[in-house]
């Protein structure tokens, strides 16, 4: 085979649940003669393959099939839709059902447990197997539809013992109860459910806000755009259909939909998308430009180099694609512990129920023993060390300004030793502030603000802010106009006044703004991007825990120097998101776990790829769905508490594996022995899942 006449694949593979899926996947598809290659993207439930030309759709879904695993096609447009939203509600929706059905049941069960006896303790019985019945077949189903498929395929998973076990308790207490016999199980079925559906959710919730970060970044290119024909005739197409050498005509306030070169017009574009730069930039004939970048000023010819998915945009999307497939191997303890938990619970159960056969103790005692030794080797309290924690810390985290996108970004978070930060947005406050208002008199103040507020250009909003904070009061002016790309005139005391880019001076490339009387220079004002006001504490905080920080910026060095210098890091600067990428990368192979800071659409690749990421509450959209956690606020402390509250929630895991493994050891034996009932092992299941959560509360006051 040849990489020249492969073709690509992507399929939606919900039932993506742990490393033994994803091992059982990329070689268990390989043995499909037109399959080349296979990958799993575990925090998407995604499997993209390398094909050959003649593998048709349905083949390679019955390979899927074949291995026991239902997938769907996806296509490649930000529209697709997505199945996971659609799993979380369905989990949603069973978790509801399972934890109505539990409480209610266990009304009635406490009249049981109390005493009652005869025909009461049977019609409670009854009660609950009607209420009991519906909620298994209705909850149930994401264990069973999974359990059903790996049997049929000759393999097992650990929804299959889950399976069994509420099945049988099931079976165990009907009969129960249509013999009157004295004891019935219902309560713990749906005890079961409800727990292992809470834990099944949580996972589901966390993935699907991970998915998000590719789709925003593609939607911010533009939608299509205005083309100039060989006659000079203009008709509007769709991005889709836009191609090389055609000419756009990209109207002020219009997002480029095509990468391509200005072949006639200037004026300035927002770049951001691509530098991180707030500052905007000229751009004039032969100028190069991208699509998604955003034009402020005057309308722009621009003949297409690029479309679709040869854009910068697109290359940076495919970008973040990668960096999180690749995080997407990360697994953690619980899952790997997982593997082993299938095979072991069937050895289990089918020994005790062979061995108190032999033993004489007959079908109906022994099948209780081997329901009852699935019911507690349930891995609930397994299954909650690590989400029980991680969300106690996201709350805590949560009310300290702190959003927690992925439960396992705090476990990784807890293992980074290197931070490399962005400046504009991240270690700056991300907007500009007019520096030396001071210098002025009142007057002048008066006039700047009387024009300024007249504009929605963000040198002009910034002023209207500065001034309008000293309780500063416009002046009257008449024939107020804005020409965009010059600024805002108008008449004032016979006088033409006028506020826009400095047309001479020496400002350098600062951000600076001009007021002019007739023409005459009066005023130039000059912004800057502020550090956030903690972060020369933040980041001695972070030197305090152990990371070293140095600074990657798409700003030009003598923008970025000043930061720097205040800060005492090194710098790395105009890097484009590969550079960005590639700097993360040589740090991983030095042996660096790296935590990204970064706010731009340009840090998005970085985000994802970085061993954990962080972005501002003012980052763009796909800076905030790239990254593993958002800090709201001006401040940059959250970052350093979030590091220390991911190492605190680290400790608290190790100890609920500790719980939970010493649950079984003790448990299992009891079971054994048969001397647990299915109700006890149920109570006792969710007794050491009590424990783990409670340990896990601990975390609340992890902080202050």
């Amino acid at each position: 085979m040849t990489a020249a006449v492969l073709i690509e694949r992507d399929f939606a593979v919900p039932d993506i649940r742990c490393a033994g899926c994803i091992a059982k996947l990329e070689q268990g598809l390989l043995r499909d003669r037109r399959i080349a290659a296979a990958r799993v993207n575990f925090t998407e439930k995604r499997v993209h393959l390398s094909c050959l030309p003649d593998a048709e759709m349905p083949d390679l879904i019955g390979a899927f099939t074949t291995l026991g695993f239902e997938a769907h096609p996806i296509g490649k447009t930000p529209d697709d839709a997505d199945p996971g939203a659609e799993t979380s509600r369905e989990l949603l929706r069973a978790v509801a059902v399972s934890g109505f059905a539990m409480m209610n049941i266990m009304l009635l069960s406490v009249s049981v447990w109390s005493g009652a006896m005869g025909a009461t303790r049977d019609l409670f019985h009854w009660l609950s197997a009607l209420i009991a019945l519906p909620t298994v077949a209705y909850a149930g189903r994401t264990f069973f539809r999974s359990a059903w498929r790996a049997v049929r395929h000759g393999r097992t998973n650990m929804d299959v013992p889950i399976s069994i076990g509420v099945l049988l308790v099931c079976a165990i207490s009907l009969y129960e109860t249509a013999t009157g016999g004295p004891h019935a199980y219902f309560d713990g079925a749906a005890m079961l459910l409800f727990f292992l559906l809470c834990g099944r959710w949580l996972d589901s919730v966390m993935r699907d806000r991970a998915r998000g970060g590719v789709t925003a970044l593609l939607r911010n290119m533009g939608t299509g755009a205005m083309v100039i024909d060989g006659g000079g005739r203009s008709r509007w197409v769709d991005a889709t259909v836009i191609e090389p050498d055609m000419v756009m005509l990209v109207a002020a306030g219009e997002r480029l939909a095509a990468d391509g070169v200005v072949v006639g017009g200037s004026s300035r574009l927002d770049l951001s998308l691509l530098t991180g730069e707030s500052a905007p930039q000229a751009v004039h004939p032969d100028d190069r430009v991208h699509a998604g970048t955003l034009n402020l000023d005057a309308p722009v010819h621009v003949r297409v180099t690029a479309a679709g998915g040869d854009t910068a945009l697109a290359d940076i999307a495919r970008l973040m694609g990668e960096a999180a497939q690749g995080k997407s191997r990360y697994v953690r303890i619980a899952d790997r512990a997982a593997r082993l938990y299938a095979p072991a619970v069937h050895c289990l159960a089918i020994m005790a129920f062979a061995g108190w056969m032999i033993a004489g103790a007959g079908w109906h005692h022994s099948l209780l023993i081997a329901a009852a030794v699935l019911i507690i080797t349930c891995p609930c309290a397994l299954g909650l060390a690590v989400p029980a924690a991680q969300i106690v810390a996201a709350g805590a985290l949560m009310r300290r300004g702190v959003l927690i996108k992925d439960g396992s970004a705090l476990e990784r978070l807890a293992e980074v030793d290197l931070a490399l930060v962005d400046k504009t947005g991240t270690l700056t406050l991300g907007r500009p502030e007019a520096v030396d208002l001071d210098r002025f008199d009142i007057g002048i103040k008066s006039l700047i603000l009387a024009l300024a507020q007249a504009s929605r250009h963000p040198l002009s909003e910034a002023l209207t802010r500065g001034i309008s904070a000293g309780d500063t009061r416009p002046v009257e002016v008449t024939s107020l106009r804005e020409t965009p790309g010059f600024g805002v005139e108008a008449r004032w005391a016979g006088s033409i006044v006028t506020l826009g880019r400095p047309q001479g001076g020496d400002v350098g490339d600062a951000l600076a703004t001009e007021l002019a009387v007739d023409g005459k220079s009066v005023a130039v004002v000059r912004f800057a991007d502020r550090l956030r006001p903690d972060a020369h504490a933040a980041i001695d905080a972070l030197r305090g825990e152990g990371l070293d920080a140095m600074i990657l910026s798409g700003d030009r060095a003598e923008a970025v120097a000043p930061v720097a210098r205040a800060l005492g890091l090194t710098a790395q600067t105009a890097m484009s998101p590969q550079d960005k990428l590639a700097a993360i990368e040589r740090q991983a192979g030095l042996g660096h776990k790296v935590l990204m800071l970064g706010d731009g659409l340009n840090d998005g690749p970085a985000l994802a790829a970085g061993h954990a990421s962080m972005a501002p509450g003012s980052a763009s959209d796909v800076g905030k769905n790239a990254a593993d956690c958002i800090f709201l606020g001006d401040r940059l402390m959250p970052v350093v508490d979030t590091i220390r509250m991911a190492r605190r929630t680290q400790a608290i895991v190790r100890q609920n594996f500790m719980a939970a493994i010493g649950y079984n050891v003790v448990a299992v034996p009891l079971a054994f022995m048969g001397l647990v009932t299915p109700l006890v092992a149920a109570i006792a299941m969710s007794g050491s899942s009590l424990i783990v959560v409670g340990n896990a509360l601990r975390l609340k006051r992890a902080i202050r």
